[in-house]
């Protein structure tokens, strides 16, 4: 058992509204209106528990994340069969609050139960549910699906035989296995501008999205940077800037890679990755759910 990672997932606004009902006898909505439960005022009461439940969910539910509540209140209604609450939960954060605003709901009416449960012996707790979130990967997060992919690796060592292609493999296992993507061409070269050139511009328009490994660092040998500059048109400066940016997190050493992001041809992406399978990983999760968006914008389609 384990909490999901949520290391690598951006920090959005994130909101979350649920609802819920107790179901009481009249006799027992009559005394909450009339002030007359002995334990207080119980839709005020029910709204405070309301609060804190949204507050202390993480200590409730052990797979939940710890999370800032930016904020949140809770509404309670008092109807004729009943007492009805409604919670709404804003953070900014990598991980959504809905399980935030169906606990405050769920504490809100526990609460109702609670101070009531002296004089009505059938109430029924009924109807929690979700009623609406956003905020989250859904709101943008797209697969690979239908998308023909280009995997390329520059290293000299790897060219030669002297080792193996970590990267590359990694990026096709995580295109393929994780985002539905087909890689349909997978080339090793050696560290050479003008050969990696070559390869591109033979893919451009032939295939959706190019992803080289390696070759984004310092030495001399370095060149794919360069290489993909000559050949796109537009460069995607946040893509690569997000690489850096959220790549700091593991490792302030992402802050040496020089890779570039941008368009070539009519909607061709080419995607410069690190050399190393965890930076391969991490990239990838991240910037490929934005991907067929991209490739949208390209085209000139409409629905941005």
């Amino acid at each position: 058992m384990k909490m999901v990672d949520v290391s690598i997932k951006f920090e959005t606004i994130r909101e979350a509204t649920a609802e819920g009902k107790i179901y009481l006898s009249k006799e027992t909505v009559e005394l909450i209106r009339n002030k007359q439960i002995p334990k207080g005022d119980v839709l005020t009461a029910s709204m405070m528990a309301g609060m804190m439940g949204a507050k202390k969910t993480p200590e409730i539910l052990p797979f939940c994340h710890p999370i800032m509540i930016d904020q949140a209140f809770v509404e309670v209604e008092l109807h004729e069969d009943g007492v009805y609450a409604k919670s709404f939960v804003r953070c900014i954060g990598r991980t959504g609050v809905e399980m935030e605003a169906l606990t405050a709901v769920s504490a809100a009416l526990l609460n109702v139960y609670d101070m009531c449960k002296a004089f009505d012996k059938n109430m029924i707790i009924s109807d929690i549910k979700l009623l609406s979130k956003k905020g989250g990967k859904s709101d943008y997060e797209e697969d690979l699906s239908g998308l023909n992919c280009a995997v390329i690796t520059l290293s000299d060592s790897c060219y030669k035989g002297e080792a193996q292609d970590k990267s590359g493999k990694t990026a096709i296992d995580i295109i393929e296995n994780e985002f539905g993507g087909k890689v349909v061409d997978y080339t090793i070269l050696p560290d050479d501008k003008e050969k990696l050139v070559e390869k591109l511009k033979s893919l451009i328009d032939k295939v959706d999205i190019i992803f080289t490994t390696g070759g984004t660092g310092f030495s001399k040998r370095d060149n794919t940077p360069e290489a993909t500059r000559e050949v796109i048109e537009k460069e995607m400066i946040g893509f690569s800037e997000a690489m850096r940016i959220v790549g700091i997190k593991f490792t302030p050493k992402s802050l040496l890679s020089r890779a570039v992001c941008g368009i070539a041809g009519d909607h061709t992406l080419i995607i410069n990755l690190p050399g190393s399978t965890g930076g391969v990983k991490d990239n990838l999760r991240m910037i490929a759910p934005l991907l067929k968006h991209a490739i949208r914008m390209a085209k000139g389609e409409k629905k941005h």
